[in-house]
């Protein structure tokens, strides 16, 4: 076999295409995403279509959940969640609140668990997003988060951004399948 060569992706999909990229595999990662959530967690749900997905799975009514995501707000405003919207500048293309507002507001939070959206993974490079502004907000989420998860199917492995947010091992990994040299990473959850 041979391995394959990360990639630097400097450019950003729209919203619209990426929630069709891996969809099923997507669905399976957040169905056991939102499973961890437990009463009266403090949640933060970052923007992206991975974290998205896990909403319509979303059981657990006691949660509180924060998120830097206009849309993710609204559908669980709609299914009756305790739900706090971050404010800050808006990406149009991830449909994010971004930025040093939105980095302000993150840094009074403590959160239980937080459930994140990466562009990249790579074991040397970290977790990367294309985005300086985004990378700010999620940076100061994973450090406020108890629990930190990475939903990420595996087109996301040997992906490089060129802003690293966190590093390899400061988070779970919550993905449908691994290469094989990530097999014997402590921090991997295969669904």
């Amino acid at each position: 076999a041979v391995k394959n060569e990360s990639r630097i992706q400097v450019k950003e999909e729209k919203v619209s295409l990426r929630m069709e990229q891996n969809r099923i595999e997507k669905q399976k990662i957040a169905q056991f995403a939102a499973s961890l959530i437990e009463p009266d967690d403090f949640v933060y749900l970052d923007a992206g279509t991975t974290t998205g997905a896990m909403i319509p799975f979303i059981e657990e009514t006691k949660a509180t959940f924060v998120t830097n995501a206009v849309s993710h707000a609204l559908m669980l405003a709609e299914k009756g969640m305790h739900v706090i919207l971050i404010g800050g500048e808006m990406k149009a293309s991830t449909e994010a609140i971004v930025g040093n507002e939105a980095y302000q507001n993150m840094q009074k939070y403590n959160f239980t668990k937080g459930f994140f959206g990466t562009n990249g993974v790579d074991q040397n490079a970290g977790f990367t997003t294309p985005d300086v502004n985004e990378a700010l907000v999620k940076e100061c989420a994973i450090k406020h988060s108890q629990a930190p998860y990475v939903l990420c199917d595996s087109a996301k492995f040997y992906q490089i951004c060129p802003v690293r947010f966190a590093e390899f091992r400061d988070a779970i990994v919550v993905t449908d399948c691994v290469p094989e040299e990530y097999k014997k990473m402590q921090n991997m959850i295969v669904v």
